[in-house]
């Protein structure tokens, strides 16, 4: 399109009248813009602006002239505007799954089996495209790519490439294996999952002293008003597990010498890790252990703040003859008192600080004559720090009249968790005796994230010897949850230690120190070993 646009100026002077203004010479100049070429004439000299404004043409911010704007305009000049536009665009593409295989106790030769579903993840990358006369000339990256969607690994088990050696065990040793309840009896190689549905999250792991029933806690679900329910499962029988009346446990336990009765503490569902708020109560209960129907229920503790780092709950134990119940909390432990409903204390220490989402709380122990318990102490500080970052952490034993109470190895670690043996008769003697078991921090001072050595010692701490690993091994390390750690086990006779190494099952033998794996999957935790 040629348009034709004729600018006269006149210029009058005045002085003596108006004369006729000198013709200037005429300039021709053309714009190029929008698809169009405009034929511009002047008779005196004018800008690249001045040109546009006569024409009426207005720039854009992005658009591109051929000339400055301040430039004057020539003949036969030929201006060109270029209409630069950008537009903003984003492209979605798929982020591919893996494909994982793990090992997985339970799982035939040959066999597959999918525990997970693999998705394709999403990522989303945006660009500014831009445009001259509507025509594409460059694309930018704006920013990295976001992922909008993270994509599932499809996760298959297949099954485990070894097996235990065949070895007769007394009882029956129960164990978790990636969230599901599994036990042996018999033998090593009879291994059985007792459950396939449930998520059982290590707070309750508990077995009737006679092997027969076993109480455990699962994760509920995430619309459920409770974190958890308590379930009581038929061992022998085969049977599906029993939910019980109670919620959100923190724990609970088997009271010996009686075939239905439990105690148990609650808390309630919180924000933010770990999830709950211990209420630090305690009750007993009896049940039909065939529909889990409570048929009493008596309150032993009332609802408290737990003292110092309460929040996360007080570990409870009963001893061996079920007359006796032994608690421990952050700062100290003792025993319930059942005529006053109250708390006796027997130690107390500074509560130690973690600076995380968990309260250390000793593990205990009660000896097989129901006179002593094993428990760890916070000791005092090594050097200047406070109390409550003293690294120190001593095996003590207590006696459960409160008459004494003595340290029986310093600087053992805080996981040490020592454990009483059942009675166990030395040879030629017709008199019971027992061992303790420890776990023994490499690095007495640095044991929160440390390896530990399994220890066994006569009773009084004496003839201590190291176990299990091998010393040139990699040494144990704390795997399990709630609110304290089960790492071991005694078997009823006292021959030997279940124990959960690099998170597989070990049995370990008491005499000998010979060790025999038993799981080979890496998802084993949490042994429970009775009759």
């Amino acid at each position: 399109m040629l348009i034709r646009l004729a600018a006269v100026m006149l210029v009058c002077a005045v002085a003596a009248g108006c004369r006729p203004a000198q013709e200037a010479p005429e300039i021709d100049a053309s714009l190029r813009v929008d698809g169009s070429e405009i034929s511009l004439a002047f008779n005196e000299g004018v800008t690249v602006d001045q040109l546009l404004a006569s024409a009426q043409i207005e720039l854009g911010e992005r658009d591109r002239i051929s000339h400055p704007l301040v430039a004057p305009v020539a003949d036969g000049m030929v201006i060109t505007i270029r209409r630069v536009q950008e537009k903003q665009t984003c492209q979605q593409q798929e982020i591919a799954y893996e494909s994982l295989q793990f090992p997985r106790e339970g799982i035939a030769p040959g066999e597959k089996r999918v525990g997970q579903a693999g998705s394709p993840g999403l990522r989303e990358a945006c660009y500014r495209v831009i445009y001259e006369d509507g025509i594409e000339t460059e694309t930018l990256l704006s920013g990295d790519p976001i992922v909008v969607r993270e994509p599932v690994a499809e996760i298959t088990y297949i099954s485990v490439s070894d097996e235990a050696q065949p070895l007769a065990i007394p009882g029956t040793l129960s164990y978790i294996n990636h969230g599901n309840a599994w036990t042996i009896r018999g033998n090593l190689q009879d291994k059985r999952p007792l459950t396939e549905r449930h998520k059982l999250d290590s707070l309750v792991f508990h077995q009737s002293a006679d092997g027969a029933r076993l109480l455990f806690t699962s994760t509920a679900e995430a619309s459920a008003a409770f974190f958890n329910a308590l379930w009581l499962l038929d061992i022998a029988a085969g049977a599906e597990p029993i939910r019980l009346p109670p919620t959100d446990v923190l724990y609970a336990e088997w009271r010996p010498y009686t075939a239905n009765a439990i105690a148990y503490s609650t808390g309630e569902r919180s924000a933010g890790a770990p999830g709950w708020k211990a209420l630090n109560n305690l009750w007993l209960i009896t049940l039909d252990l065939k529909s889990g129907r409570a048929l009493t229920i008596d309150e032993m503790l009332p609802e408290s703040s737990g003292g110092q780092l309460g929040w996360w709950g007080t570990y409870f134990a009963w001893s061996p003859h079920g007359d006796r119940m032994a608690w421990a909390r952050a700062d100290g432990m003792g025993l319930v008192d059942f005529e006053e409903n109250t708390l006796k204390r027997l130690t107390s220490f500074a509560r130690f600080q973690s600076g995380s989402s968990w309260v250390w709380l000793s593990q205990l122990s009660w000896s097989y004559d129901n006179e002593m318990i094993a428990s760890i102490v916070h000791a005092a500080p090594l050097g200047d720090e406070p109390p409550e970052k003293s690294p120190a952490f001593d095996i003590t034993v207590s006696s459960a009249d409160g008459s004494f109470s003595a340290a029986l190895e310093k600087s053992a670690g805080m996981w040490a968790a020592p454990s009483f043996s059942p009675n166990v008769a030395p040879p030629a003697s017709e008199f019971g005796s027992g061992y303790l078991a420890w776990l023994q921090a490499r690095e007495p001072h640095n044991s929160m994230n440390g390896d530990y050595d399994l220890v066994i010692a006569d009773r009084d701490g004496s003839n201590k010897r190291r176990v299990f690993p091998a010393a040139d091994a990699p040494g144990i390390r704390k795997t399990d949850a709630g609110l304290t750690p089960r790492q071991f086990a005694w078997s009823p006779d006292g021959r030997y230690i279940a124990i959960v190494y690099r998170g597989d099952l070990w049995l370990v033998a008491r005499e000998s120190g010979q060790a025999r794996q038993v799981t080979f999957d890496g998802g084993s935790a949490h042994p429970v070993w009775t009759m």
